[in-house]
């Protein structure tokens, strides 16, 4: 029998997960429509938990998907492809997700410290990957990339010296007007 030859695609990646100790989600971004419903993505999502969380390997195949995964103290990460998918090219993904915020988070890698920085999470994984297109995985350009995406710092979170820099700037801009 022969085997249908499959068209190559740019589109690699289906889901970007991270899943806490208890499989509960902490980050999800589906690219596809394979579980089109919040029901659904937290069904499957409980599912990969479930067969991954005790094992050591850093691959699995279920429900049709490549799922590689990784899990550090209190986290899951989860790239899933599909079951054609070069397990190679996911992997890439899930490490340079892994690393970059390792990076932006001081290697402390954990739950309470990922929910504080959300933000950059949700910055990083669009630098890495868009629309399920892989677009990055240099670790050190994601970091590069999101830190200048960062730099609109809310007014709480500015020193004295960044405020007065802020509102000289303004005062000039306005008299030069």
């Amino acid at each position: 029998m022969d085997s249908p030859i499959l068209e190559p695609s740019f589109y690699t990646v289906k889901a970007v997960l991270i899943l806490d100790n208890d499989g509960d989600r902490l980050y999800a971004k589906y690219y596809d429509d394979t579980y089109p419903t919040v029901k659904e993505q937290k069904a499957f999502e409980k599912n990969v938990f479930k067969k991954t969380h005790r094992t050591d390997s850093e691959i699995a195949l279920l429900e049709g998907l490549t799922v590689v995964y990784k899990s550090n103290i209190d986290l899951f990460f989860y790239v899933i492809g599909s079951s054609h998918e070069n397990e190679l090219m996911l992997i890439a993904v899930l490490n340079c997700l892994f690393d970059s915020l390792s990076q932006m988070l001081r290697k402390n890698v954990e739950r309470r410290a990922l929910l504080e920085n959300m933000e950059g999470l949700f910055l990083a994984v669009d630098e890495i990957v868009d629309g399920g297109v892989i677009l990055e995985i240099d670790p050190q350009q994601v970091v590069h990339r999101v830190a200048l995406r960062g730099d609109d710092v809310p007014l709480t979170e500015q020193t004295v010296t960044q405020v007065l820099q802020s509102a000289k700037e303004q005062i000039m801009w306005l008299l030069l007007r």
